[in-house]
């Protein structure tokens, strides 16, 4: 589907419910682009489906559906909106997606509601060519898995990483690992092998090895202070283990304009954005 162009109608905004409203019933004319911010909302869509909304979810209701919403009996619910027509349309039905608000369409969406706050000129048409860009990805994707809560023990083992590591990259043992997460070695090791595929110190002298990979190509820094800056403090030592890792030698791999590697470790990306400082 080739979608050009969209043309807003209402909003974007905000909306702000306390526990118990609703609205609707009502037929829509056009498409409404709704996403959870805070609280929870029943959602009910005529002869069509019966929602429940979470914070994070997204959904695209066409026009012609004959609907009503059922916000959060408990707490205060809040949401984003925007209403817009297009030809040709993103959706016949509507298009439910859990959690992307929370992935990478969540920062077009708070572009968007910044161009509906400033209004600056021309802001209509540029919130448009958003919206055609924002639908697109939601109806032919692809798009990112909802996140997965992570087991607590994992959660407190990586946060002490990323706590440690704020201060300068060193190597941690499993023992400490496993002492910051109150839970025993054995226990750490098996969830950490079943989120990412091996044990907590071979990933996490993985990422400090990658670190060190983005260092040789985008930094003037010399070998050996690369080395010590990923917690190696033997450069000769940095040198096997990057070479084991990456199949290729430091210098080499400068020297090669960062020739292009491999891991053994497919979520070394996620481990590796998930342990970086704030």
């Amino acid at each position: 589907m080739n979608l050009l162009s969209a043309e807003v109608t209402i909003g974007p905004a905000l909306a702000y419910y306390p526990p118990g409203a609703s609205y609707g019933p009502r037929m829509l004319s056009d498409f409404e682009l709704v996403w959870l911010r805070t609280g929870s909302a029943q959602w009910h869509g005529g002869d069509c489906a019966h929602l429940r909304l979470a914070p994070g979810d997204l959904l695209l209701i066409p026009p012609g559906t004959r609907d009503e919403f059922r916000w959060d009996r408990e707490v205060p619910t809040r949401h984003g909106y925007v209403h817009f027509r297009s030809d040709p349309g993103p959706a016949s039905v509507p298009v439910l997606h859990r959690g992307q608000a929370h992935g990478p369409v969540g920062g077009l969406l708070e572009f968007l509601l910044w161009l509906g706050e400033t209004q600056r000129p021309g802001w209509r048409e540029r919130a448009g060519e958003l919206l055609a860009v924002i639908t697109q990805v939601l109806t032919a994707g692809p798009l990112p898995e909802p996140a997965t809560p992570e087991p607590a023990a994992l959660a407190a083992a990586l946060d002490y990483v990323r706590r440690q590591w704020t201060a300068a990259m060193r190597p941690l043992t499993l023992r400490e690992l496993a002492a910051a997460a109150c839970v025993s070695p054995s226990y750490l090791s098996r969830v950490f092998r079943k989120q990412y595929g091996c044990g907590p110190s071979a990933a996490l002298e993985l990422v400090r090895l990658d670190r060190a990979r983005t260092m040789l190509a985008r930094s003037n820094l010399t070998i050996s202070q690369v080395a010590i800056a990923c917690g190696f403090a033997d450069p000769l030592y940095f040198s096997r283990r990057f070479r084991a890792a990456h199949g290729i030698a430091p210098s080499v791999y400068r020297d090669n304009g960062a020739a292009r590697v491999t891991s053994d470790l497919p979520g070394l990306p996620i481990l590796a954005r998930r342990l970086a400082a704030e």
